[in-house]
């Protein structure tokens, strides 16, 4: 079995995981990846319709993709913009996570996009990078704390009856009358699936030639104090990106301060797999970002990174998330491609994807 050889050192961890159980051979619904996505439409399905035998599947530990190793940033809309049916994202995120009751630090008090063009009035942040770098706008959104947000979920998941199984990769699939799931543990049948496996397993939602797998860093500097935060302008806690290049998206994390910018590409998604963020292309990206943020602002100059870790992303043409059926069967829904909007979005449109197995919704149309 492939594994993650050295994606960091996160300044949180995921606490929790899956029971023991014995290894089913058909279920109703499976779900197949355990992040944001897969752990959030299982509890939802269960909780809607707990009659139904509902499999989760990972093919390590719950948490050990995107959703685990993400830097927190809940934003409303898609990296697109806005999307018929979208609706209420942050809310609709809150009121899903509230009813499973999980408690992932959500604070919403909005979101600075920055530019190198007019200032919002009374920008809290004048930074200097490749310009000067401002407050240009303020949107909706705001932070979570991933390690409890996923550990929550995978409490809810399994509180409501899903089933979940870690190291259950699965190998290959079948449709036909029933989805036959070629796992690590067995084989599994089910009536209805999932697919929530975003940057990996391209060829298993057939989206090789539709989506991009990448890898984006992010570090953590040590706790400052609330003078330096006050200083370059974060003391409203609000989250930020920019909206020209060079890219750079940043949050608080209490009294840490967490910086992301840079994608490393892949030939093949499965790269990642044993990519090491202390040698490559990688490591030279954590030394460009570590330069970039203590030339920001000179309260930052002498700042010291504690952490540096970096997480998948996938990136669909068009950047426009992918929700449809599977090209290979009506019973089976692909879901993922975030484009690094995905925080809110995965788990929102995660409770969507329950209601269509469940009948009770349909599939947007995103065309």
């Amino acid at each position: 079995m492939q594994t993650v050889k050295n994606w960091g050192n996160r300044p949180w961890s995921v606490e929790f995981q899956a029971k023991v159980l014995p290894f089913p051979d058909e279920v109703e619904v499976a779900v197949v990846g355990g992040g944001f996505t897969g752990l959030a439409a299982a509890a939802w399905l269960k909780r809607i319709d707990p009659r139904r035998s509902v499999a989760l599947l990972d093919a390590e530990r719950i948490g050990s993709g995107a959703s685990g190793f993400t830097g927190g940033l809940a934003l409303a809309e898609s990296a697109v913009g806005d999307l018929p049916g979208l609706d209420d994202v942050l809310g609709g995120y809150a009121k899903i996570l509230k009813e499973l009751q999980v408690d992932g630090d959500l604070n919403l008090p909005g979101v600075y996009e920055l530019g190198r063009s007019k200032a919002l009035e009374n920008t809290p942040m004048r930074w200097k990078d490749s310009g000067e770098l401002c407050a240009v706008k303020e949107m909706e959104g705001g932070t979570i704390h991933p390690g409890k947000v996923v550990s929550g979920l995978g409490r809810a998941a399994e509180q409501n009856g899903v089933i979940l199984f870690e190291n259950a990769r699965v190998e290959a699939c079948e449709f036909g009358k029933t989805i036959l799931l070629k796992t690590a543990k067995g084989n599994l049948s089910a009536k209805q699936a999932l697919f929530a496996t975003n940057a990996f397993s391209l060829e298993l939602t057939n989206w090789k030639q539709r989506a991009e797998s990448c890898f984006t860093i992010a570090i953590a500097t040590e706790e400052v104090a609330p003078s330096i935060i006050e200083e370059i302008g974060m003391g409203e806690c609000k989250p930020f990106y920019t909206v020209d290049l060079p890219y750079l998206w940043g949050r608080l994390l209490g009294r840490q301060i967490v910086f992301g910018a840079g994608l490393v590409h892949f030939d093949d998604w499965r790269e990642m797999m044993t990519l090491d963020v202390e040698h490559g292309e990688s490591a030279e990206a954590f030394t460009r970002l570590e330069q970039r943020v203590h030339q920001l602002h000179p309260v930052l100059r002498d700042v010291k990174i504690t952490h540096r870790w970096g997480g998948p992303i996938c990136i669909a043409e068009g950047w426009r998330p992918i929700f449809e059926f599977h090209a290979k069967s009506d019973h089976a829904i692909v879901l993922g491609a975030y484009s690094g909007h995905g925080v809110a979005q995965s788990v929102y449109l995660g409770a969507w994807a329950a209601e269509i197995l469940t009948g009770k919704r349909g599939l947007p149309d995103w065309e």
